[in-house]
């Protein structure tokens, strides 16, 4: 009996012809030219370098609080520009800012070479103004002061009225007219509020003020004692009877001495309780003496009367 050869006893791998691998070679790597920047194009959005965008000429904010700036700095590192800046493209190729100063401030603090920008088309210097205004009053938090400053330019530089601005910002006439007022008052008191360190609302109570003077002692009153806008509202009406009080009786001073009949006494006693706001009596004494009789009916309203009679000078 033969033995058979073959190679049964070598598997499968004895059946299949076996190949060898191909040794792989290395992929060449073929270096591609960087793609060129595309012109940015009005009316589009495109990163535009830093060093090519100067300040706008009309920019209605003249603070920028070093703190909000840090905090924009550290949100851009973070995530970036979120909002684009708004520009318009100018003849000699450069961009003029129409909003974003603060973002344009803080990328370049942060080194950053291009920013993201929405290039639009700006034929007159007037239609940038209002762009700019109208940009900054819509979307930056700007103080009361340079919303006033704003308003007024709009008016004055542009020609718009208070109707016309109320509906290119969706504020009623009211709100755009108590913005106005504010800079009516003194300067002192405007960069107080511009500063954070007086309300709009404290400010518009001194407004009822008839002249700067009175309105710069009341406004150091509310330095002094850190008065909230109801006290300011209170103080400043109480101020405002001391005007009237001293202005009804002096020229009462220069008139000669009457006779106190009946009649007199009682057109005496209603004047003290129109400026008062309470009932008041005079009784007369022999030798042209007498008392004044003020009455009041709770402890506020002492309290009341105690401030109005502090306000006449000593």
């Amino acid at each position: 009996m033969s033995t058979m050869k073959g190679g049964l006893g070598k598997g499968l791998s004895a059946l299949i012809p076996q190949t060898q691998p191909e040794q792989q070679q290395p992929v060449q790597q073929i270096e591609q030219p960087p793609p060129k920047p595309e012109t940015p194009v009005e009316g589009t959005i495109a990163h535009i370098e830093l060093e090519k965008v100067h300040p706008n000429p009309y920019q209605p904010r003249a603070d920028f609080n070093p703190e909000a700036l840090d905090e924009l700095k550290q949100s851009i590192a973070q995530k970036g520009i979120i909002q684009p800046i708004t520009v318009r493209k100018t003849p000699d190729g450069v961009y003029e800012l129409i909003s974003g100063e603060r973002r344009v401030r803080a990328s370049q603090e942060l080194g950053l070479q291009t920013v993201p920008a929405y290039i639009i088309e700006v034929k007159t210097n007037e239609e940038m103004l209002e762009l700019a205004l109208v940009e900054n009053l819509q979307r930056e938090h700007l103080n009361p002061i340079e919303i006033a400053i704003s308003y007024q330019r709009l008016i004055s530089d542009v020609g718009l009225s208070v109707e016309d601005i109320g509906s290119k910002i969706g504020k009623d006439r009211t709100t755009i007219a108590n913005f106005l007022r504010l800079l009516k008052l003194p300067e002192k008191i405007q960069r107080a509020v511009r500063d954070g360190k007086l309300s709009a609302g404290h400010a518009r109570a001194l407004l009822s003020l008839p002249d700067e003077p009175t309105q710069i002692k009341v406004y150091d009153r509310i330095m002094k004692d850190e008065l909230n806008v109801r006290q300011v509202e209170k103080l400043v009406k109480i101020t405002l009877k001391k005007i009237d009080m001293r202005d009804t009786i002096s020229p009462m001073v220069n008139i000669p001495p009457i006779p106190l009949t009946d009649s007199s006494l009682r057109g005496f006693e209603e004047h003290f309780q129109r400026i008062l706001a309470t009932k008041v009596r005079i009784h007369p004494l022999q030798n042209g003496k007498g008392e004044i009789a003020i009455e009041f009916y709770t402890n506020d309203d002492l309290e009341r009367l105690m401030e109005l009679l502090n306000t006449i000078p000593h």
